[in-house]
Parts: C-alpha cells; sequence; structure tokens
C-alpha cells in the first residue's frame, strides 16, 4: 500500500531517483497523466534526469509496466511534463500539476502485419488496441496498457487526489489539445479521474439542457457529427465525462442514447429532482486489459466515428467562445 511523506512516496516497489529537471515550488492542483512514447520505464527515466542543450522535460513519476514506481522529484516541487498547455482559464499547467509517465510506446503504425512503434520496437497483436482517439482522427493503432499499470495509476491517482485534494485528474491530451494525444485511448482516463475524485457509485451529476435546443454530437466540439436529432429544453442528462468546454452525457429516458454536448447550454437539475430520483447507470469501472485490447480488435462506441477532418475542426474548437447566453435556435 502506498502513502506519502514529506511529499515523497512509500511503498513496496518505490524508488527515488532525483531528476535535476525542477523548478520553484509547487502548489498542486491537478494530477496530468501521460505515456512516455519511450522503449521501456529505464529509458525514460535516464531521459527525464538528463539535461539537454535542446531542452529538458522531467515528471514526478514514472510508472513501469510491471507496476514498479520510480520518483523523480518530490511533489512540492515544479517538473517539466506539460509544456505550453491550459485548462480551465489557467495557462502553464507546469506550475500546477503532478505530472505521471507511464511507461508505453503509444502510437504505432503498420508495416504490413505488423505493428511498429516510431523507435522501431514490434509489439504483438494482443498488446495492441484499434481505436479512434476520443477528439478525432482514424482508427489507429495503439499499445495497450497492462492490467498491473492501470490498477496501479489508479491507486496513485486516488491517493496524490485524497492528499493534495487535487481538482482533476487529465489527461496531457486535455491540456494541450491538438499537440499531444497521450495518455491516448488504450487508457481508461474516464474512468480512472471518476474513481480518484470520489465520484458516488449511487448516483452521478445531472444537468438540464437550458437552451431551446441543443445538438448532441459524436466528440467534443462543434465540428463532430450529430449523433441523434437535437435535444430540447429541460432534457435530462446524465454526466459521464465533463471536459473543460463540453461533457459527455447520457440523455435520461433514451434508450443507449450517449454523446457530447457543450457545457455551456446546460444548467444544475433542480434539488427537489436530483434528490427524488435515483441514477439510471452504475459509476465507470475500470476494464481489465483483455477488455481493452486484443488481437486487431477495434474499440466500439454507441455513438458514431469522429469526423476526419481534424485539422480544421480543431481550430474551430479552439477559437469558440464562452458567451453564455438564452439561445433561440438550435446550438452547437
Amino acid at each position: 500500500m502506498l502513502s506519502i511523506r514529506n511529499h515523497r512516496l512509500v511503498g513496496d516497489g518505490v524508488s527515488f531517483r532525483q531528476t535535476p529537471n525542477t523548478g520553484g515550488t509547487l502548489q498542486p492542483r491537478f494530477l496530468v497523466l501521460h505515456y512516455t512514447a519511450g522503449s521501456s520505464a529505464e529509458s525514460s527515466v535516464e531521459s527525464l534526469c538528463t539535461r539537454k542543450p535542446q531542452g529538458n522535460a522531467s515528471a514526478h513519476i514514472v510508472l513501469g509496466r510491471d507496476g514498479r514506481i520510480v520518483q523523480l522529484a518530490a511533489f512540492n516541487a515544479v517538473t517539466w511534463h506539460a509544456g505550453v498547455s491550459q485548462w480551465d482559464g489557467i495557462n502553464g499547467l507546469n506550475q500546477y500539476a503532478i505530472g505521471i509517465e507511464m511507461d508505453n510506446a503509444g502510437l504505432l503504425h503498420r508495416e504490413g502485419e505488423r505493428f511498429v512503434s516510431w523507435f522501431g520496437k514490434t509489439y504483438p497483436n494482443e498488446e495492441v488496441l484499434l481505436a479512434p482517439h476520443r477528439f478525432g482522427g482514424p482508427v489507429q493503432p495503439w499499445h495497450a496498457y497492462s492490467e498491473v499499470q492501470i490498477a496501479r495509476a489508479l491507486e496513485l491517482s486516488e491517493l496524490l487526489v485524497g492528499h493534495y485534494g487535487l481538482q482533476n485528474v487529465l489527461g496531457h491530451e486535455d491540456i494541450a489539445r491538438g499537440r499531444k494525444v497521450d495518455p491516448g485511448p488504450a487508457f481508461p482516463l474516464a474512468a480512472v479521474r471518476a474513481r480518484a475524485l470520489g465520484r458516488g457509485a449511487d448516483t452521478q451529476r445531472r444537468l438540464l439542457v437550458n437552451a431551446s435546443s441543443l445538438n448532441i454530437r459524436s466528440g467534443p466540439g462543434a465540428e463532430f457529427d450529430k449523433v441523434a436529432p437535437a435535444l430540447k429544453r429541460g432534457a435530462e442528462l446524465l454526466i459521464l465525462e465533463a471536459q473543460d468546454r463540453w461533457c459527455r452525457v447520457a440523455v435520461v429516458g433514451a434508450t443507449d442514447l450517449e454523446g457530447w454536448v457543450c457545457n455551456d447550454f446546460l444548467a444544475p437539475l433542480p434539488e427537489t429532482r436530483s434528490t427524488t430520483r435515483s441514477a439510471t447507470r452504475s459509476a465507470p469501472r475500470v476494464l481489465s486489459r483483455t477488455e481493452r485490447a486484443t488481437p486487431v480488435r477495434r474499440a466500439t462506441t454507441r455513438a458514431r466515428s469522429p469526423s476526419t477532418k481534424t485539422a480544421a475542426a480543431k481550430k474551430v474548437a479552439g477559437a469558440s467562445t464562452r458567451g453564455r447566453r438564452r439561445p433561440t435556435q438550435t446550438t452547437k
């Protein structure tokens, strides 16, 4: 079992190696999860502990595929893992976030029947997940995480959130949209986030549509396809995954209808309704590797696959504004 003493991890399978790549004092508000896109945990530790003339990087934790943990900096020290980043109106997440790097090759590519990393290593089918990224793009091969690694990431997330009172558990992909894609679709980020933040197993947050109509889409942006006719004012939604500008929802009373809606056009459910109705779905669970990655198996979603026209789409999403208003026509 892991614990924290003087901003350092204590527990089985934990070691410490100080990286020279640190900044000032960190007052953590977020946890950011990454994949290393490297060949091994050891090589990633070496890289993050080396000063480089072209730019230094570091993180607080490197998490191996076997569950071993190497801590590289105390949790109250700034490390350089986020780069150019933004979340909830904050720029530069290095100053506000604890970073965990998970040993994982990341996005792979095909060479005939083989799945190969950027550094030339071939991975067997059982370690590959075929899926689109949740922010759009085609179906691609991703290196799967090990079950023990996912379990250890969940344990770390719960411990850090509880110890430091962190506000959110994010992926690098969340805070550097269009620039980074880690930890990618092979990692169950939404389930880990929900568990770490202690969202109730019996109830989930509900909101109402506060617009005359609101489009529900296959991804978090106005560029994604609509998955159903527009929702009407007063439609009740169950929040499955919340992001900065959009959230993934299930429509209460509609069979298997899930999708993404813009947060600007949602309102809290009145207390009398939220306390008298029980949730229709259980809390997210962390899927096993068997469930998440099988040889040449495609990930499926209830919503339609996102549009592949992502280059221009990201610009559209980034240019959207937050103005709150009472719309009179279909929005987003």
